[in-house]
């Protein structure tokens, strides 16, 4: 079995106060550590476990920047067999869709039996790129995954749905899924296994190579653009209500009608 995953380079900022840079479409990322997005390290670990079991390969796969290359090293670590990476100056800004693209490209030329990918991405929670992908290769997929069972040339999965429910699907491959937290127990990765893996050959390509025009993608090729980025607005405070249950009710009821809600 040939297993494609895409992965994601994005900032911690998770004790870290961010600030918006100069062109106000962004945050400064001066200082900053950057990781593997969360739900892309499930998607990993997802990936190895099957060809554990299974036998085959596992290729991992980013769009990004040159420094893209550290989070392909620990997938490579991890135990993926080989990394692609995809940089171009000309795909920044782009969104969800314009990245399913460029995805899209690359992956033609390799071959997979099911693709994954993390559910969503830590920075811009679009949750779009998956199913965008399995859009465009023309074959069926499945979100917010928490369980697979690998059959021939069919995928049993369950999958996460509002209200603490679940879907169970049975999905003919080739397939992409989207992995959802909690699906596994990622594994840790040494300093030994990283050292190992090196001097490991990426394979990095650019639009040329996959036969993308420049206005294919970044915010040309987009439908969404960041047009500004600013912290929230500091309110005034939660306003706590007292008196018995029937008069905070008739009290929340004449906020909702002062606000306009009722």
């Amino acid at each position: 079995m040939d297993i494609i995953v895409c992965i994601k380079r994005v900032p911690e900022v998770a004790e870290i106060d961010l600030q918006v840079d100069q062109t106000g479409k962004g945050i400064k990322t001066e200082g900053l550590v950057f990781c593997v997005n969360d739900w892309d390290n499930y998607a990993i670990e997802e990936a190895v476990r099957i060809k554990e079991k299974h036998g085959g390969t596992v290729t991992a796969i980013t769009v990004g920047s040159e420094e893209s290359e550290d989070v392909l090293r620990r997938a490579l670590a991890l135990g993926a067999d080989e990394a692609v990476m995809i940089t171009d100056q000309k795909t920044e800004g782009s969104d969800a869709y314009a990245t399913a693209k460029i995805l899209a490209a690359a992956i033609k030329n390799i071959p997979y039996t099911i693709i994954l990918a993390g559910a969503l991405a830590d920075d811009d929670g679009y949750a779009q790129v998956g199913a965008s992908l399995a859009e465009l290769l023309g074959i069926p997929h499945a979100t917010l995954v928490t369980n697979m069972e690998i059959g021939e040339k069919r995928v049993k999965v369950r999958r996460e749905l509002e209200g603490g429910l679940e879907e169970a699907l049975d999905v003919e491959t080739p397939a992409v899924f989207t992995i959802q937290s909690g699906i596994n127990e990622p594994r840790y990765v040494s300093i030994m296994g990283i050292r190992r893996v090196a001097k490991k050959e990426i394979k990095k390509l650019d639009l040329g190579a996959m036969g993308l025009a420049p206005d294919q993608v970044g915010t040309t090729g987009s439908f969404i653009v960041v047009e500004r980025i600013f912290t929230p607005p500091v309110g005034e405070g939660a306003q706590l209500l007292q008196g018995s249950p029937d008069e905070v009710a008739t009290k929340v009821t004449d906020i909702f009608q002062k606000g306009g809600v009722i």
